[in-house]
């Protein structure tokens, strides 16, 4: 248990350190609120690690799946927890319940805010809740083991335990180094959004958040209206290459990059995600064009916008989806319950179990017309295990159980049924951009325990339910 604590008290360490640039911010625009909040926290944060990490550090660290299991969830709730103090020790949002939602949002990259009104929020909690989305969209545990290769052959039970979908790829023979390609990938593609935003009419300060943003697929944005505050059709599709690009497998995008074009065309879950992309917003295109005949162009860049927005569940908008046609709505909504790659920062039940779940509801077929065949589900042209498709099987099953259960405890507070579900999908899908009436007014009004609840969706969603749901089980504890 001592090396659990080691490492838990590096990670929230590290949340710390990065504080470091907003309470510059806050300091810079004379913020003191702000400033004292964030200098409070991380005076608290070095009291409390500093020393129990000088004790341990001779302490060998060698950890089990189980142990990695509980250090990933204790990680992400610290995170969460201590992402919140700043906005509550302030005073800007008083009710801690509301500051946990706002924290969990930022770091599980859902982008759902009660913030109404940015313009007159410090700007400093405005660039610290990018910073979470930024921190939280590769992962804290990711960056513990590229920072510490101290990690060694325990590095690998922290990425399977943060990350349990039905692939998992190591760019390298060493998870850290893999850990750390991830990471330099991740800072290249953020750094060379920021700079073309910039280039494209945004100042320096909305560029950082709108890319840290975006890399994570969060949806946190400095302006109240989202990225149609601007009014730039060059903006929008500045960020809706790079959401694209946030939503796709990033194993992937790395070997695009080595020119191994071979295997990305041969992948299943890639063809899968572009194909749904290309679909749907030829859907909503269509029913835009129909209700506008004179602007084809800003249909399409609408529809290729809102599609990439909901699939990779960032969540910006260049305006009300409700206001959208109904069509458009209906494919809106399918993809709030689809979500991105594995391997990317989107979160969702992601695409590649809905392609095994399709190859075998075609060997089912098969079956009923060749009773003594055998048929195997094939990814990437290669015959994947079986018990892949129960591990299918068992996540959607508990997915969709849970997404049930926040749309009850959602509508218990009065909500009405059609915005509870898109809260509902909004928090375990970690898109944070909902249809009907999903407001930050109304989610600000729901009572303390809905919040709470949502919170906990929220982070479950973000690690794929298996490492916040283990815990359950008597059998871990056992």
């Amino acid at each position: 248990m001592r090396r659990i604590f080691r490492l838990l008290f590096i990670v929230v360490l590290l949340i710390g350190l990065a504080m470091i640039f907003p309470l510059a911010l806050a300091l810079a625009e004379r913020e003191s609120a702000m400033a004292g909040a964030f200098g409070l926290t991380m005076a608290g944060i070095f009291a409390l690690c500093l020393p129990v990490i000088f004790v341990t550090r001779k302490q060998q660290i060698r950890f089990s799946s189980r142990e990695g299991f509980l250090l990933v969830f204790l990680s992400w709730a610290s995170a969460c927890l201590i992402g919140a103090l700043p906005a509550f020790i302030s005073g800007y949002i008083p009710r801690f319940s509301s500051a946990l939602f706002e924290s969990v949002s930022g770091f599980t990259t859902t982008g759902a805010s009660l913030i109404a009104d940015l313009h007159s929020a410090p700007r400093s909690l405005i660039f610290w809740r990018g910073e979470t989305h930024w921190l939280g969209g590769m992962g804290m545990v990711v960056l513990t083991v590229a920072l510490l290769p101290l990690l060694g052959v325990g590095g690998f039970q922290l990425i399977k335990a943060e990350t349990t979908g039905p692939e998992k790829d190591r760019l390298t023979p060493k998870i850290t180094e893999t850990a750390k390609l991830l990471w330099i990938m991740y800072i290249a593609l953020t750094a060379l959004e920021a700079a073309l935003l910039r280039l494209a009419g945004m100042d320096w300060f909305d560029a950082v958040c709108y890319a840290f943003s975006t890399l994570a697929t969060g949806g946190f944005g400095s302006r109240n209206e989202s990225l149609a505050a601007f009014n730039s059709p060059l903006i929008e599709w500045i960020v809706l290459s790079f959401m694209i690009i946030a939503g796709f497998n990033f194993s992937l995008s790395f070997r695009l990059l080595k020119r191994n074009f071979a295997e990305v065309l041969h992948n299943s879950e890639a063809k899968g995600y572009f194909t749904i992309i290309l679909v749907s917003a030829a859907l909503i295109a269509a029913a835009l064009i129909a209700r506008d005949p004179a602007g084809p162009g800003n249909s399409i860049r609408q529809a290729l916008f809102f599609t990439a927005s909901i699939i990779t569940t960032t969540g910006f908008s260049t305006g009300n989806p409700n206001l959208l046609p109904p069509l458009a709505q209906g494919v809106l909504l399918i993809l709030m319950f689809v979500g991105g790659c594995s391997g990317s920062t989107a979160g969702g039940v992601k695409v590649v179990r809905y392609v095994v779940l399709f190859k075998q509801a075609g060997n089912e077929l098969k079956k009923l017309i060749y009773p003594r065949g055998v048929f195997s589900v094939r990814l990437n042209n290669k015959v994947g295990r079986k018990d892949v498709v129960y591990g299918v099987a068992g996540f959607i099953f508990l997915y969709f159980f849970l997404a049930a259960l926040g749309i009850l405890v959602t509508a218990s507070a009065g909500t009405d049924l059609f915005s509870a579900l898109n809260i509902s999908l909004a928090s375990i899908g970690n898109i944070g951009l909902g249809l009907g009436n999903a407001d930050p007014a109304v989610i600000l009004a729901l009572p303390a325990y809905v919040k709470w609840f949502l919170s906990f969706l929220m982070i479950a969603g973000r690690l794929e339910l298996w490492a916040a749901l283990v815990f359950l089980s008597p059998d871990y504890w056992r």
